[in-house]
């Protein structure tokens, strides 16, 4: 096992690329193995560090634009949230808090750039490192954005989690909408009492998901949950990639993929395979979950708790 100092600061990415050589992973070669210093656990993002994507948007000049939701809005359950170790909405600034602001400012940046719409993958090699809590507090700090619209697609079609982490009561979902034309896809997103936050459950089972999936349909309907609307993001909380086949399709839907590995399980081998179904579709990035890093490192929330002492 290789050693590593202890992680006390630095940008994102060189914090991230000091944990695993991820760059090798994706050229197919074995990325280190990891020793976690002791310290404060915190996420980061192995991505490149520019500027925020503009505030403004003006939505393109065409025939069709993206429908509101209009189904009842439920309320998420702050309870709940806080119970799970979850983002509070308009809850006091933190390090977790903090740690992804500095991600959605990275993830806008790119998404800016990219030429596949506003659509992102959270993916993971396998279950338990953390891919739908990553989702979920993503889904929730872009909320907090004031010109965007976030929809949490619950895309892990065999085991779904979003609505019931939330304290939502789903209905009919996506693969509802992608099985029977009938089923409209707009009915099925669930309005939030956060106004630009919805939810889009799962729907019932199926074992054809992954051929709907890499269907025509399915890039039909998302163009629809998005056309003239830029200010729209999707997040796809997708199944494991190496356990279930559907994740590599929804990548191929996707501008950007965030790979969840957890610094104190995610094997290098698993690293590898899981980026490697990854290539050809969207740009992706690294995202650690778990890492922790020694007491001189930053410490995101305790400057706001200073009240008024000096800063």
């Amino acid at each position: 096992m290789n050693k590593h100092k202890s992680l006390s600061g630095g940008s994102l990415i060189e914090r991230a690329t000091e944990i695993y050589d991820f760059s090798a992973a994706l050229r197919g070669r074995a990325a280190p193995a990891v020793e976690v210093p002791e310290g404060e656990p915190l996420l980061s993002p192995d991505v490149e560090m520019a500027q925020p994507a503009p505030a403004a948007f003006e939505a393109p000049e065409t025939g069709y634009r993206a429908p509101d939701w209009t189904g009842p809005v439920q309320a998420i359950d702050r309870i709940a949230l806080v119970e799970a170790g979850y983002l509070l909405p308009d809850g006091p600034v933190s390090a977790m808090s903090e740690e992804f602001r500095l991600l959605k400012r990275d993830l806008l940046a790119v998404l800016a750039e990219a030429g596949r719409g506003n659509r992102v993958l959270i993916c993971s090699a396998h279950s338990g490192e953390g891919k739908s809590f990553c989702a979920i507090n993503l889904a929730l700090s872009l909320a907090a954005e004031k010109d965007r619209d976030i929809l949490l697609v619950d895309a892990d079609f065999g085991k779904p989690g979003i609505p019931d982490a939330l304290g939502l009561t789903a209905g009919l979902g996506l693969m509802d909408a992608l099985a029977d034309p009938a089923v409209a896809i707009e009915d099925c997103v669930l309005r939030t009492d956060i106004p630009s936050l919805s939810v889009l459950p799962a729907g019932q089972r199926s074992n054809n998901d992954t051929e709907y999936l890499a269907s025509a349909r399915t890039e039909m309907l998302l163009n629809r949950l998005t056309e003239g609307r830029p200010d729209r993001i999707i997040l796809f909380d997708s199944p494991p990639l190496l356990a279930a086949s559907p994740a590599a399709v929804l990548a191929s839907h996707a501008a950007v993929a965030l790979l969840v590995v957890r610094a104190d399980s995610t094997t290098e081998s698993a690293l590898r395979d899981a980026a490697s179904l990854l290539k050809g579709g969207p740009q992706v990035k690294l995202l650690l979950n778990g890492v922790r890093f020694s007491t001189g490192g930053r410490r995101f929330g305790s400057y706001y708790a200073k009240g008024n002492a000096d800063g």
